[in-house]
């Protein structure tokens, strides 16, 4: 059985090692956006993984989909149309700089797709699942509805659907984001945010809880996921919960809750290489322990070690397999050479 994911993939482009925008002479083209990333992911855990998009026809509209190939995900619902690709610009943080990511995406062959482009019942022939996030609706009300589009065809395949919130505020504001977003939850099975997510997006807030100084309080969230659960109707609610020592440390964990009853994990203390697809790797981490049949506790350890294992690799896609994951799950954190 299939996996579906639908949304926009981009060039990233980024200074060498931690240079900064304005000093470097150079960019490394790689290519990331975050259905694209849970896809890879699943991919590299043996998942048959669809990925549904738009692209230029031109050379680097090719080499996107080469690169989305070679991980072995199936390309052939992308769109290939005239027109430009989206560019982000990453510049990756270190100490107590942070990371910055420029967008220069508008009017890309992905931002102007239209309900009616896909055959949507053709895609999700022998699908069993769907993701999609928040940042795919932001790109224009023509996506938003066709992503609603999506979300119905789902559904009449009989698919389970998850949604990763995601919240761009440089894509589009708080209140256009809760009304759009509202609009899509009644297809929504599992709902996956960040710390900050539900309250950037539906105003539900974590009492007790700081984000930029690290402060976690469970019970808060735990609130949380019951109001989007109660609001909402979602079956399952699942939230990363990073705290950000520094750009270079954070400690990160996770919790999943099923209507009635919380599972969070252990905790992590992580030195970061890249933490750019994170999240995306614990929608992927979490999709695939699901569909492999593992209960709420184990699916949420096995979503928060690939994402964990995801902060040690460069790029957006997340190079690990499912045994390196359980590896770090069975306790196996030390990172020790293995010969």
């Amino acid at each position: 059985m299939a996996i579906v994911t639908f949304g926009e993939i981009m060039m990233r482009l980024q200074p060498p090692g931690y240079q900064r925008f304005t000093q470097t002479g150079s960019y490394e083209a790689t290519f990331g956006g975050g259905e694209a990333n849970v896809a890879v992911s699943l991919c590299n855990f043996g998942r048959e993984t669809r990925f549904v998009t738009g692209l230029p026809e031109n050379e680097l509209g090719t080499a996107c989909v080469g690169q989305l190939r070679r991980w072995g995900v199936d390309t052939r619902f992308v769109l290939r149309r005239p027109g430009r690709l989206g560019l982000y610009f990453c510049e990756k943080g270190a100490s107590q700089r942070p990371s910055k990511v420029l967008y220069d995406r508008a009017g890309s062959v992905a931002a102007g797709l239209q309900p009616g482009d896909f055959d949507w019942d053709r895609v999700f022939d022998g699908a069993e699942w769907f993701h999609f996030t928040g940042i795919t609706p932001a790109l224009g009300d023509s996506v938003a509805a066709l992503t609603k589009e999506a979300c119905e065809a789902a559904k009449r395949a009989g698919a389970t659907v998850s949604c990763d919130l995601n919240y761009r505020k440089k894509l589009w504001t708080r209140e256009k984001a809760g009304t759009v977003m509202a609009g899509l939850m009644p297809f929504v099975d599992l709902l996956i945010a960040n710390e900050e997510d539900a309250s950037d997006v539906f105003g539900i807030r974590a009492a007790n809880s700081d984000v930029t100084k690290g402060e976690i309080d469970l019970d808060g969230y735990r609130s949380v996921a019951e109001q989007l659960v109660g609001r909402f109707g979602v079956k399952r609610v699942a939230i990363t919960l990073r705290e950000s020592v520094s750009a270079s440390r954070n400690r990160f964990s996770g919790l999943l809750y099923d209507g009635g009853e919380l599972f969070v994990s252990k905790k992590y203390d992580m030195q970061i290489v890249d933490r750019v697809g994170g999240g995306d790797s614990f929608a992927a981490g979490l999709i695939y322990a699901l569909t492999d049949g593992m209960r709420g506790a184990d699916a949420v350890e096995f979503a928060v070690a690939a994402s964990c294992l995801k902060h040690s690799v460069e790029g957006d896609f997340n190079a690990v397999t499912v045994g390196e994951v359980l590896a770090l799950c069975g306790g196996d954190g030390s990172g020790r050479v293995q010969r």
